[in-house]
């Protein structure tokens, strides 16, 4: 899963969202030096992404990118997922995802002083390229593309992954809408779990 779909599963929960933002720039036990809900969404980060890397569905997602991404398919499946939830967000959530972005920009203005100094850096670029949004169009998903395969150093094929998506355009979604079902009640049933634990 990639930011939009982690932010998603927060389920609206300001700090669980923070939390699940930042977790990749935040290892081991670093966590503990956040506030509780934001330490919760951490967790949840991490347990969303145990879920979504062993399913079989991703991992036949995965698969039909093997030939041409190799290493970083998985990386590349969580880009276009994220595309799929941002072109079909009115099916998800009832608020337009237009207002949703623009909230969590803001949420993480609010936060700036929480965030990794990783996260504090990319936030003006998100912001202003407008990231979170872009995802639902094929053109913004070729922008991400792009700029990981510049970060890859260019030793990915991450800046042909549009051809992939474009090719299997179908199956990737049927992938996505059967696989994301279940990615919600588990993060549901966890996030509930990790709270339930920190209140003992």
């Amino acid at each position: 899963m990639n930011f939009l779909a982690h932010i998603y599963l927060s389920f609206n929960q300001d700090a669980i969202s923070i939390g699940n933002f930042i977790a990749d720039s935040v290892k081991g036990k670093k966590y503990l030096h956040y506030p509780k809900e934001v330490q919760i969404g951490i967790q949840l980060h991490r347990a969303i992404d145990s879920f979504t890397d062993g399913h079989p569905i991703v991992k036949q997602s995965s698969k039909r990118l093997h030939p041409t991404q190799g290493h970083y398919s998985g990386v590349v499946v969580d880009i276009i997922y994220d595309h799929f939830l941002a072109k079909n967000w009115d099916s998800y959530h009832q608020t337009p995802l237009a207002h949703f972005v623009a909230n969590f920009y803001h949420l993480l203005e609010t936060y700036q002083q929480t965030l990794p100094k990783r996260v504090q850096q990319l936030l003006p670029y998100m912001v202003s390229q407008n990231w979170l949004y872009n995802y639902k169009y094929i053109e913004g998903i070729d922008r991400v593309f792009k700029g990981m395969y510049r970060r890859t150093k260019e030793k990915s094929n991450m800046h042909l992954a549009k051809q992939d998506l474009e090719k299997n355009y179908e199956e990737f979604e049927a992938d996505f809408t059967a696989f994301f079902q279940e990615i919600i009640i588990f993060s549901q049933e966890k996030l509930k779990h990790l709270q339930d634990e920190a209140t003992i």
